[in-house]
Formats: C-alpha cells, structure tokens, sequence
C-alpha cells in the first residue's frame, strides 16, 4: 500500500464510529443565548436590582437579555455597561394592558404611544427589534376588526422603526386568539412592505396550534428574534393551556433537533432568548445555569 492510499484509508477509518456506521457532523451553530429578564422572578430574585439581576444572567454563560419598555433607561444602561451584556429585543410594556385593537381609541392611542418609546428604548440599548403582541380577539373584538385596526395602528409607528432601525417583532401569545397559522403571520408582516416589521416567534406558543418548524419554514427572512420555550399538550390537556408552558426546558413535545434543523435550513442564526417556566426550588444562580445548560443541548442538537 502507497503512502497516498495509506492515509486516505486511515481518514476514512476515522470517520466512522466503532460500530463501523459514519458518524454524522455535528452542527455547528452562531447562536447567542439570551434571557427574558421578566422572567427571573422569586422571593430572592425580586430583591435584587438590575444591575445584580444581570449580573446573575451574565454569570450563567447567558450574552443577552432581554428588557421591558416600562424599565428606568438610565438603570438599564448601567447595568448594561457594568456587566457587557448585549440586549437584543425590548419587550413593549402597554401591548397587553393597551392593546392596539382595543376598541377605545384613546386605549389605542396609548399602546401605539407604548410602541413608540419601547422602538425608542431598544436604539438606546443597541436591540435590533421590539416584541410586540399585535392585539385580541375578543367577543367585542371580532376577528376582521382586530386584523383591520392592528395593520392601521402598527403602519402608524413604522416612519419611526425605519429612521432608528429598529424591527417591529409581532409575536404571538395564547391568550391573544390572533394571527393562528403561520400563513396568515407571513401575510400580515408581508402587508407593511417594510423590514422594519417582522416576526418574533416563541417555539412554546406554537406547539398548542401546530408544530414550530412548519412556522420557521414559512416565516423565514421575516424571523426577527426567537423565544425558546418547553410545552407540554400531555400537561395541557390534564391542567389546562396555561399549565403546558410549565415544563422544563427537553421535557416536553417541542422536537428541537427538527426546529433547529429548520432554523438552519432558512439561515436564521440570531438570538435565542429564554423564556422559560421557573424551577421554584432551584436558586436564582442554579436556574438561570440549568437553562443555560439546557440551552446549550438544544443548540447542540
């Protein structure tokens, strides 16, 4: 055997495992793993100031988090400079309590207001996007009126994300009975003609109405930030729709291999961001590690 032929057998011998089958290359992903802050919540963590509460987040192995429009922007900037964490997304603080389908225009009023200071928070930290939950469908609310005054009420604020560069992010959650199928979410953002306004989506939220992937696939280049949240339909149907998010992290029914496969496939390596059920009897340090660690596996996957 020449030497030419000796090394190409030895690589080949290499590539396969002891039981003789070709072992698959593992991916390798650009992913940043942040942290809902919102969620660090508990009797110890409550006492805690932003800085020491991202402080915690950093020391997890997390590089961002997550914040709110309704927090103190000097104390947001100080602990962002005190711990080098990056902040990718701003949570819009009035989008629950002032939904821009609300049938009240002054109610309207003051989310669209909300909006404007939470895309003017985030290009003060740095953050590409803003969550927005785009409205309810209520008994008072009907389907085609919430559709009809969310586009009106979201175009009002897109002049303002493009000047800052700040992505308007629609996100989906349970309670809100809107944008239901991954079709209809990529014809409501294609509807602004705008890349300021995208798509945040929660991997948690879609399991009750579908299967995430099929979600990644079709929203695509329109994916602006993602949430990685467990769900559990087993829990869902014993406990109810609430209880199927508290669940941890790989204990569930989301199939992450095939999510992140899907992520891939459309090219989507931004920020993962935890959203994640809180293990009471952990520590705040060991829980914010256990989702780190857990993050890092599916990641992996």
């Amino acid at each position: 055997m020449n030497r030419r032929v000796f090394l190409k057998s030895s690589a080949a011998l290499a590539s396969l495992s002891p039981l003789g089958v070709r072992a698959a290359a593992q991916p390798t992903r650009a992913h940043r793993k942040a942290f809902m802050l919102s969620t660090l919540q508990g009797p110890t963590a409550d006492r805690l100031g932003v800085r020491e509460k991202f402080s915690l987040i950093r020391e997890a192995a997390f590089a961002g988090v997550e914040v709110t429009s309704a927090m103190n922007q000097k104390d947001v900037l100080a602990a962002q400079d005190a711990t080098g964490l990056s902040i990718p997304s701003v949570v819009i603080a009035t989008h629950g309590s002032h939904p821009l389908t609300a049938p009240n225009p002054t109610t309207r009023e003051t989310g669209l207001n909300g909006l404007k200071h939470g895309l003017r928070d985030a290009k003060a930290y740095g953050a590409s996007s803003v969550l927005l939950v785009p409205g309810f469908v209520r008994k008072d609310v009907p389907y085609a009126t919430a559709y009809t005054r969310s586009l009106a009420e979201i175009a009002k604020a897109v002049p303002l994300a493009e000047e800052l560069g700040v992505a308007i992010a629609i996100e989906n959650i349970q309670a809100n009975q809107f944008l239901l199928s991954p079709l209809e979410a990529a014809a409501f953002v294609d509807a602004f003609k705008s890349e300021a306004v995208r798509w945040h989506l929660d991997i948690g939220n879609v399991v009750p109405v579908g299967w995430p992937e099929h979600w990644v696939q079709i929203l695509g280049p329109r994916l602006a930030q993602i949430h990685i949240k467990e769900y559990s339909r087993n829990v869902r149907d014993e406990r109810g729709p609430k209880a199927g998010s508290q669940v941890d992290l790989l204990t569930g029914d989301n199939d992450w291999p095939t999510v992140m496969g899907a992520l891939d496939t459309v090219g989507y390596t931004g920020w993962l961001i935890a959203e994640q059920f809180r293990i009471p009897d952990l520590s705040d340090a060991a829980w914010l590690s256990h989702v780190s660690g857990k993050m890092d596996q599916i990641i992996a996957s």
